[in-house]
């Protein structure tokens, strides 16, 4: 009689190409009933997928701890220096800049198309879209640092401030919560700043449809042409495929608009490719009105960023159509 390991040196039909590879690596491992362990890893892959689906998102909160760790232990050990340098932090803003690139290249692949649009010095306003995580945002302020030399200052939601441990972070990267009278201040002082104007609510609300949650904000638009500088459009691709949040649900809608806060929890962390794409920038026109430019900067993104999104929803439309058409003829 032919024994299992004979029919698969055969070549023979009757026995799968698995079940023949399987009992080849039992061979070679010298492990019995290798099968069985297979179907049990399995098993516990979907069992633990979704907590790891939920645990991905915060060990970028993860990551930022450790960065606030290290700016501590940077500062303790620089104490003395403090007084005699005005670079204290160029240093740890390095480092963490590099450690930071390093990650954006390994689980993400992470590219920036135009950075040469960022002005080697000089003010600009970079108005970007605000994912469920803006983690494509920490990337482009490492890239800038790490290729320009220069800090982005950026607008960050005031419930951000009130984090645990943050303080020290938001300082050393020169986050601030405004008001508009301090941007233009910073923009007049020849730094770049950055503004999400969908801010926690687009991260929320927003999903992989990309759709732009601005409502009638337009105090970006004010705050360029109050410091007279150009608006540099920014959009990262596939920013929402790789961190989803259950903020669009009527529940956790409410509790933002009621305490805004964000209590929805997110999920993802998925390694996907990221793109992140500077549009042209708008120059300063003393002409337009505030309401004139933040509908300018509006159709920018919605007509060269989401070109592709929407060319795709077009294909799949002219699919079925064409698929039901042949279906009745």
């Amino acid at each position: 009689m032919i024994d299992q390991n004979q029919t698969c040196g055969l070549g023979q039909d009757s026995v799968p190409y698995m079940l023949c590879l399987i009992h080849i690596l039992e061979e070679w491992f010298g492990v019995e009933q290798l099968e069985d362990y297979l179907n049990f890893a399995n098993y516990l892959l979907w069992v633990f997928t979704p907590l790891i689906l939920l645990i991905l998102p915060y060990f970028t909160i993860f990551l930022l701890y450790l960065t606030i760790i290290f700016l501590h232990i940077y500062k303790r050990k620089n104490v003395l220096k403090e007084a005699y340098s005005h670079n204290l932090w160029d240093g740890a803003r390095k480092t963490v800049a590099t450690l930071w690139d390093g990650h954006a290249a390994v689980w993400h692949g992470y590219e920036v198309h135009g950075m040469e649009k960022i002005p080697e010095d000089g003010p600009a306003l970079i108005i970007f879209y605000h994912g469920a995580i803006p983690i494509d945002f920490y990337y482009f302020m490492a890239k800038i640092f790490i290729h320009k030399g220069r800090t982005c200052r950026v607008v960050a939601d005031h419930f951000v401030f009130k984090i645990p441990g943050f303080s020290l972070l938001l300082d050393v990267f020169c986050a601030l919560h405004g008001p508009r009278e301090k941007c233009v201040e910073i923009l007049r002082s020849g730094h770049l700043l950055a503004i999400s104007p969908g801010g926690v609510r687009e991260a929320l609300i927003s999903d992989e449809t990309y759709n732009i949650v601005w409502g009638h904000r337009k105090g970006f638009a004010q705050v360029a042409i109050d410091a007279k500088v150009p608006i540099i459009p920014m959009f990262t691709q596939n920013i929402r495929e790789g961190f989803r949040s259950l903020g669009g649900t009527r529940l956790f809608r409410w509790l933002y608009e009621k305490f805004r806060y964000p209590f929805a929890p997110m999920y993802g962390g998925f390694p996907v490719k990221l793109r992140t794409y500077l549009g042209d920038p708008i120059p300063y026109d003393p002409k337009i009105t505030a309401e004139e430019l933040a509908e300018k900067v509006n159709c920018f993104f919605f007509f060269s960023f989401r070109t592709d999104f929407y060319f795709q929803l077009l294909y799949f439309e002219c699919r079925r159509f064409i698929f039901i058409f042949y279906k009745h003829v």
